[in-house]
């Protein structure tokens, strides 16, 4: 495992700044202490045993891996904590927003994998440096447990033709993959220890394999955006104001939800998917079931 990276004061130094922009990613900062991320990691494993069997509008897994933060206020209130926002200000500036955050989970000896892609292909915003993903782990991301491989400079490219393969042991929506071969050798593994961090950049190319490990692989996705970036494709786009000042006004603002799947929010939810459907099918003739509307009495 890599030793952490040293932050000043909680932020990120010049040096570290240009090795993102250089690289595309930058990794690993301890974001949380271990015993904080295990508290998060025992919070998520109660709501998953508290509400996998509850009367929702949609499947437990669906709020997880889509716009957790819309419906749980643990998401967003871990989305907003300052000492992610402090490292994530080095990339984007002092106006933050949160596009949106989720699980991606594998269970143990499970063949789930990510194929290899970027992921501002089917963001519908373009080719913008205005955003940066912070992953975050809450259980250990090993190279046995299905961490993530990035190929360094990528980001340098424009977005790259993609392939959808649909398949079920894809955790992507459209089964999207490069479509173009990445040799090992280029790819660089991010192994992180619970309540640590990595960045990566929308065009940086990553994907991981599967899980063979004895122990669940969580990690939470936060999407941040500089209020500069823009919904090209869609209609309407949804963000929620993490820091700063919004003056640029490209996106519909959203509140934290106060209580766990409230009505409204459940309801926000819905009305976010169904309009960010438009940006993640395009070009595609085929149901893409994450983003599918559903009929209001459903």
């Amino acid at each position: 495992m890599p030793t952490p990276l040293p932050l000043e004061n909680g932020h990120l130094s010049d040096a570290q700044i240009a090795q993102y922009w250089e690289d595309g990613f930058l990794y690993p900062f301890q974001i949380l202490p271990p015993s904080e991320a295990a508290d998060l990691r025992a919070e998520l494993e109660r709501i998953e045993a508290n509400w996998r069997e509850a009367d929702l509008p949609l499947p437990l897994s669906m709020y997880k891996r889509l716009n957790s933060h819309v419906v749980m206020p643990m998401v967003a209130r871990v989305a907003r904590d300052p000492r992610i926002l402090d490292v994530v200000q080095g990339i984007l500036g002092p106006d933050l927003l949160i596009w949106s955050a989720e699980f991606f989970i594998k269970e143990p000896h499970t063949t789930q994998i990510v194929s290899m892609h970027q992921d501002l292909t089917y963001w519908g915003m373009g080719e913008t440096s205005d955003q940066v993903t912070a992953w975050l782990a809450l259980s250990p991301a090993t190279t046995a447990s299905g961490c993530m491989d990035l190929v360094a400079g990528s980001h340098k490219n424009p977005i790259l033709p993609h392939n959808d393969t649909f398949s079920d042991t894809n955790l992507l929506s459209r089964g999207q993959e490069i479509a173009v071969e990445v040799a090992d050798k280029d790819k660089t593994r991010i192994e992180l220890q619970p309540g640590q961090m990595s960045l990566h950049h929308g065009l940086t190319i990553h994907g991981s394999g599967p899980n063979v490990s004895d122990d669940r692989r969580i990690g939470m996705a936060i999407r941040y955006l500089n209020p500069n970036a823009r919904q090209q494709v869609a209609d309407r786009d949804y963000a929620m104001l993490a820091r700063g000042v919004d003056h640029s006004s490209n996106f519909i603002h959203i509140d934290p939800p106060e209580t766990l799947f409230d009505p409204k929010a459940l309801e926000l939810h819905q009305k976010i998917r169904t309009d960010q459907a438009k940006a993640l099918t395009e070009g595609t003739n085929k149901t893409v079931s994450m983003y599918q509307a559903m009929p209001p009495s459903s």
